[in-house]
Order: structure tokens, then sequence, then C-alpha cells
């Protein structure tokens, strides 16, 4: 699989498997580290977490299913998130829904994530939303510390606009590797707004989450997802793709941005198939008649 380079001695797997509902999958630890396993030989070594998924239970369920194969871990990346605060009866302690990117909270978060995954290190650590109140400088030491602890390889930001981004980068001393945001057919203000213009500019590459629209795509009823899901049967034919999925993944793909889409399924068949797009080639008249159809008109 087709590699992306972050930095002079950091790469992630073109394809990015998403950890977000691992907790809903209710497998045991050996059959996590299976599915872990078959992503792992499908060509994908990059893992996507977060501290409050599942209500703050998915990194300690993969950490589980990892010490069952201890030497896995050197040849895979995990990316994990920080900087939500949810009410949650796994954190008592927390009194409303909220975000905290303060130094302390940074380094508290990382190092439980450290303990729940049962890892020495984090490959990305990604700040999970814009904080309103976040203290630059307090992020800034934060990151610092935890790079020279060795607890983390290298820092990104999720779900940040350009100003947002270029903001924080202004504090930091190492260059954001990655900006995690919201693309896929159905879901275009990313590439409206100039964020996808940020990753060109500055040279990253942004990992692409919810590519298939949170399942709209396949069972949307608005007009747009009606509309995108016959034009993307009608391309799906077209190329010889096996379900519209492929397609939706392959748009992602042809982007200069160079996309990293995140996978969040537990269905090794589903999985296998996203991988399957990179061999799924849109022309231009196929790409831009997608995006016409999620835009509802032509281009200008």
């Amino acid at each position: 699989m087709e590699r992306i380079q972050l930095t002079e001695d950091l790469s992630f797997s073109r394809f990015v498997h998403g950890l977000w509902r691992l907790s809903d999958w209710n497998l045991t630890k050996e059959e996590t580290l299976s599915l872990l396993l078959k992503t792992y030989e499908a060509g994908i070594t990059t893992y996507d977490h977060a501290d409050i998924y599942g209500s703050y239970t998915c990194e300690e369920l993969f950490g589980e299913a990892l010490a069952l194969n201890p030497s896995l871990r050197e040849k895979i990346e995990i990316v994990t998130k920080c900087g939500i605060v949810l009410e949650s009866k796994n954190r008592p302690e927390h009194q409303s829904h909220h975000y905290n990117t303060s130094k302390e909270h940074i380094i508290a978060s990382t190092e439980r994530s450290l303990k729940n995954l049962q890892t020495d290190y984090i490959d990305v650590l990604l700040i999970h939303r814009p904080d309103p109140m976040m203290d630059p400088i307090e992020v800034a030491e934060a990151f610092t510390t935890l790079k020279k602890d060795g607890k983390v390889r290298a820092f990104g930001v999720s779900n940040f606009k350009d100003h947002q981004f270029t903001m924080l980068q202004s504090y930091l001393e190492e260059k954001l590797v990655t900006n995690q945001i919201e693309v896929s057919p159905y879901e275009l203000e990313n590439m409206d707004d100039g964020t996808l213009n940020l990753c060109l500019r500055e040279r990253l590459t942004a990992m692409a989450w919810s590519p298939l629209a949170g399942g709209k795509l396949f069972t949307g009823t608005d007009e747009k997802s009606l509309r995108l899901r016959e034009t993307l049967t009608k391309v799906q034919e077209e190329i010889g793709a096996t379900g519209i999925d492929q397609v939706a993944y392959a748009w992602l793909l042809k982007h200069p941005a160079k996309m990293m889409p995140i996978v969040g399924s537990g269905n090794i068949n589903r999985i296998k198939q996203a991988i399957d797009s990179k061999n799924m080639e849109l022309n231009l008249d196929q790409w831009f008649e997608i995006l016409h159809s999620s835009m509802g008109h032509d281009v200008p």
C-alpha cells in the first residue's frame, strides 16, 4: 500500500483504520487482535483513536488486544486525540461537556492513553477540536514536554480551520504533521472553505474522517443523499467498482491533497473493499459529476 511521509522518520499507510466504534463491535480481545492482524496484512499500519471514543473505553480495548502480541507495536502507528471532556460513568470527575487544552490536561490525558493502549509512546497526538479557551503557550509547553520525554513522536490537530491551525503553529517549535478533518462526497465544507488548501500550502496530508458521510451515501433520504447515490451508482457501473463506497473513496483519493481516508469498520471485507478502491480511477468528468451532484448545481 502507498505510504504517506509525515516526517523524515514517520509515515502512515494511505488508509487508516478508525477505532471510534470498537466498543460497539462486541469483540473479545482475541477477536480484536485478529481484526488488527487482518488489517495489517491488508496493508493498513495506522490506527486512529481518541481518549473519548466508546465513552473512554476504546483505547483500553485496543491495548488489551495489542498486549497479546507486543511485537506488533513496532510495526504500526497509533494516533490518538485529546482535548474534549465528556460526562461519562467512566469519568465520574467530569461535570460537563467542554474542551480542555491546558498543559496539565494534555499531559495527563496522554499519559492515561499510554496506559490504556499499553504502549510507551504515541506516534501522533492530535488536539481533537479547536478550543475557544486555548492558550497556545500551554499547548506548546505540553507538546515540548511530551516530545522530550519520548511519549509522543509528532503532533497534529483535528477539525481546525486555517486561522486556528496557523495561530497554533506559530507557537510551536515543530511543524504540525496532519489535520484530521471531515471530507466526503457529501460533506464539502473543508474543501470549500480553504482547509484543504491549507494542507496543500503547508505540505501536510489530511486524515479524512467520515469519508462515507456516516452512512448517508447508503441510507440518507434527503435530496442531496438521493442525488449522490444515483450518481455514485452510475459511476460505479462505469468503472466496475463493487459498491458506491469504492467510488466515494476513489473520489477522495484523486484529490491532489492526497488525503488519508479513515475506514471505521469492524468488518474486514468492508475494509478490504475500501483498500481496493486505490485501483479505481475516476476521470475528470466523473469526479466533477459527483461534485455537481453534491452541490446540486454545476461549477460556475
